[in-house]
């Protein structure tokens, strides 16, 4: 059983932190804790807790209790993303569209009324607002009157606090681009945030996240659930790959570079692709591991119904598709399923990570995306250990498997995909693709293979490598982005636009509308195309 260390969820510290906000038409904001919680130094690291807790966990209690937010699906912050990044892609075909309330995003309609994206919005302010409140309470003329050794320690927090807000702030960008800014020096203020453009917000990322890298520790002094300077570069590398969406030009090479800070960090390609998905995934975080940085899920302390307990009950059915038991879960969700366009993107399954059920499985939707007949169910999370054995019983516990946010091959694509965007250092890019592939148990490609536009798309076999790396990964949104395959017709998939072969959909949909709830409380802001 993995040792979890700052994320007891038991801590009377981490009460403190219950939002105050009772409905959706106000701004996330947190009580005043300095006086209950920052006088003490060994406070910091429960409250720390709960800034790493927000992203997998929808309350104080298990698996949600006393809820930080009145949302109105009520699920935690990586359900949310995982919906908003995968549902309208081809890598996702959900089952219970209108009892999810999930159509919109299924078939790229949604509007600034729709439930997930208002419940997507309030979650990343919420954890936002949570790193703000450290942030305010870990100056240091706050910590003055600490020992030397506790403001050490204190300050090494305040970077995974400002890289937990950079995490937050990215993903808010990206879904929603023009959004309102908060720090710390709002706190306590009666003015509301100012609308900042993508391009300001970028900017504003980049220098936060270089500040946390030069203090994060490296991978080989980094304890387990803390994040590593490695964690910082990734996300700089990810934000330059589409630095273009943002406003922000053209920063390939910058991607090869904070890439390659991440290449030469100590980390190894896991030789076994199923294992960075199990129950033991955490024995793959670290120096000489594959796994980055992994927001832990754990079934004594971090129990979560959504996270990677709704990917793993989630991928399996009662009716059609693999049995629950299978892999090492009590109960089947039978949620969601892939459309036929991406199985097609693999070689015949002659590759290790074509985890797909299809037994009895019709590859494509011709019924619907709600049939359950149709659509290839996958089997890449498992509550397995190594040794085979159920990790949890996810009935009363969830699932024991972290959610592996940043991995060592996303940084081997990115390097590779920036290097041949920018015609430089193509020798190394096509030797880290094949190393990976060769790892994978695929065939090797060549540069022509790299380089090719195919259907009007430049570069896309990356678009597809990253589909077959990290499918259900909360990644494919933002990469059919950038390749402008998400809204136009160049790439289709079932159902698209809600139509059966797929169509081209209004450009507005890549970018998701600040939810209408949040227009009327904050005049600062508004939307352009909705």
């Amino acid at each position: 059983m993995k040792k979890i260390k700052i994320f007891t969820m038991v801590l009377a510290a981490l009460a403190a932190f219950s939002a105050c906000t009772n409905d959706l038409n106000q701004y996330p904001n947190i009580e005043e804790t300095s006086k209950s919680v920052y006088a003490e130094p060994g406070n910091y690291l429960s409250a720390l807790a709960k800034c790493y807790a927000s992203f997998v966990t929808a309350g104080q209690g298990k698996g949600g209790e006393d809820p930080d937010l009145s949302s109105n699906n009520g699920y935690d912050y990586m359900r949310c993303y995982f919906n908003m990044q995968e549902a309208g892609t081809d890598e996702i075909g959900s089952t219970w569209i209108e009892g999810d309330n999930i159509g919109n995003l299924t078939f790229l309609t949604w509007d600034a009324q729709d439930t997930w994206v208002a419940d997507m919005y309030y979650r990343s302010y919420y954890s936002i607002s949570l790193c703000n409140e450290f942030l305010k309470n870990s100056t240091d003329e706050r910590i003055a009157g600490f020992t030397e050794a506790e403001q050490a320690a204190i300050r090494n927090y305040r970077a995974e606090a400002r890289f937990l807000r950079a995490l937050a702030y990215f993903h808010a960008m990206d879904l929603f681009h023009n959004i309102p800014f908060a720090d710390e020096n709002l706190i306590g203020s009666s003015r509301l945030p100012e609308r900042w453009e993508a391009m300001d917000i970028f900017n504003f990322l980049e220098t936060e996240l270089k500040a946390a890298g030069e203090v994060l520790p490296s991978a080989a002094n980094t304890e387990y659930g803390h994040a590593p300077r490695a964690a910082a570069w990734m996300l700089l590398a990810r934000m330059y790959l589409n630095a273009e969406t943002y406003g922000a030009g053209d920063r390939n090479e910058d991607c090869m570079a904070y890439a390659q800070k991440v290449l030469d960090e100590g980390y190894a390609l896991e030789a076994d692709y199923t294992k960075l998905f199990n129950a033991d995934n955490h024995k793959r975080v670290g120096a000489g591991q594959e796994i980055i940085f992994p927001l832990v899920v754990d079934s004594r302390n971090v129990v979560s119904w959504g996270a990677t307990t709704y990917l793993t009950c989630g991928q399996v059915d009662t009716d059609y598709g693999p049995a629950a038991a299978t892999v090492g879960v009590a109960s089947a969700w039978s949620m969601f399923r892939v459309r036929g366009e991406f199985p097609a993107l693999f070689d015949g399954f002659n590759d290790d990570r074509a985890l797909f059920f299809t037994e009895g499985q019709q590859q494509y939707m011709d019924e619907g995306v709600d049939n359950r007949a149709g659509g290839y169910f996958v089997t890449k999370w498992s509550n397995l250990t190594d040794d085979g054995d159920v990790a949890s019983n996810t009935e009363t516990d969830g699932v024991d498997i972290d959610f592996p946010l940043f991995r060592l091959a996303d940084a081997y694509l990115m390097y590779a995909e920036a290097a041949l965007r920018s015609n430089t250092d193509l020798d190394q890019a096509l030797d880290l693709v094949n190393e990976l592939r060769i790892n994978r148990n695929a065939p090797e490609v060549s540069l022509n293979d790299l380089s090719a536009t195919v259907d009007g798309i430049p570069f896309k076999f990356f678009l597809d490598e990253r589909g077959r790396e990290l499918y259900w990964e909360a990644v494919r949104r933002t990469d059919l982005i950038r390749f402008d395959a998400f809204t136009s017709d160049k790439y289709l998939w079932q159902w698209k636009g809600g139509v059966k072969d797929g169509k081209a959909v209004d450009q507005r949909y890549r970018i998701y509308p600040i939810p209408a709830t949040e227009l009327s409380a904050n005049p600062n802001l508004f939307n352009e195309d909705y």
